[in-house]
């Protein structure tokens, strides 16, 4: 789960609670969230090189159809709580009864953390968004959860094949009232109309006004990545040799990217509806940065630099938080001001780069007091 204390940097991985890799890979996830992807592209903008610009471009979402390297940043962080679901939840596949609130509790918490995330605090009923990012990890969490204690791993790959296949079948053949089946457009795809029918409050304009981003049925797809994870959760913690478990993430990334962009010539590749396609391509390139990961920090064993990940990892629902709270570009300025002030062209990246520093500099302070956000 993505609010546990890191594993121990100085033991091996069959010591650990779970692999060293798996809290760096979500804090290099969450590296991005907290603004790593605002300081690369003020960075790449000083460049006057086509590609910098090219490479800046992958930093910001695609407007509909197709992916960038900053599609993969969501579907990635529910990849890794995926992956840490079998470490925490193993002990209790012999009495899943005993789990359930454990699973409810964490669920719940996540939901109502969305929620205030969103200020349902304020009771402005008509503008409130009910969907989210913390709400969906919740629900994903809580679904693979449920489902990894009660479910043998081979129904979980029916499970997840029917996600796909029946996700598909339903946007390409149910047709919008008044519109056509198989419509994927903005305005017309079937996702889009439920979340306009049934959500109340409002579909904000930045969530690409016709539907949520995190909406209802698009939800269920992405119970689909988190259980991507958990397979990769299973085969990291299976007696597999080391190196054939690199092999087998490598060679499991390569299929699920290649499936997923055949099948995006069909089933187009579009983030907003977390299409099937999506899900593959996305968990294709997870799981290959994964095997990266493993690789370098468990396997081969260059675990120092790995502490500039875990860090951030190991409390990234808190900085998500925490950043939405409080204004850490203003403290910036606040202390860069001047400096930025002498920095001519390099003024943006100073103040940026302080945004960083701080925000790493409080996940330090809580890591080394050993705090933690426990739901």
């Amino acid at each position: 789960m993505a609010t546990d204390a890191p594993s121990s940097i100085g033991k091996s991985p069959s010591a650990s609670r779970r692999v060293v890799s798996i809290d760096a890979l979500r804090g290099f996830d969450m590296f991005w969230i907290m603004g790593g992807d605002a300081f690369f592209i003020a960075l790449l903008g000083l460049v006057s090189r086509p590609w910098a610009s090219k490479l800046a471009e992958q930093l910001e979402h695609v407007d509909w159809q197709g992916f960038h390297f900053y599609d993969l940043i969501f579907p990635l962080f529910l990849f890794v709580v995926g992956c840490a679901i079998p470490y925490s939840m193993e002990k209790y596949r012999s009495h899943p009864s005993q789990v359930f609130w454990r699973i409810a509790r964490r669920t719940l918490l996540l939901v109502l953390m969305g929620l205030i995330y969103n200020r349902i605090q304020d009771f402005q009923w008509e503008s409130l968004r009910w969907m989210g990012v913390l709400q969906r990890i919740g629900i994903c969490y809580g679904v693979a959860a449920l489902l990894y204690v009660n479910v043998h791993w081979r129904w979980l790959v029916v499970i997840f094949a029917a996600i796909l296949l029946g996700y598909w079948g339903i946007l390409i053949w149910v047709p919008v009232p008044g519109g056509a089946a198989g419509d994927l457009s903005p305005a017309g795809n079937l996702a889009g109309y439920l979340d306009r029918t049934l959500l109340p409050g409002k579909i904000l304009e930045k969530y690409y006004g016709y539907g949520d981003n995190e909406g209802l049925l698009s939800t269920i797809p992405a119970i689909a990545t988190a259980l991507l994870g958990v397979f990769a959760g299973i085969w990291l913690k299976s007696g597999v040799n080391e190196w054939l478990k690199v092999l087998g993430l490598a060679a499991a990334g390569g299929i699920c990217l290649g499936t997923g962009v055949a099948w995006g010539e069909v089933f187009p590749v579009v983030k907003n509806l977390w299409t099937s396609s999506f899900v593959l391509v996305s968990g294709g390139w997870s799981l290959l940065l994964l095997a990266v990961f493993y690789l370098i920090i468990d396997v081969i064993g260059w675990r120092s630099w790995a502490w500039i990940w875990v860090v951030i990892g190991a409390n990234a629902i808190t900085i998500y938080m925490v950043q939405h709270l409080i204004d850490f570009e203003e403290l910036s300025r606040y202390f860069l001001s001047g400096i930025a002030g002498w920095s001519g062209q390099y003024q943006n990246l100073v103040i940026l780069g302080g945004v960083l520093a701080l925000k790493w500099a409080l996940l330090i302070f809580l890591v080394r007091n050993k705090i933690f956000l426990r739901l």
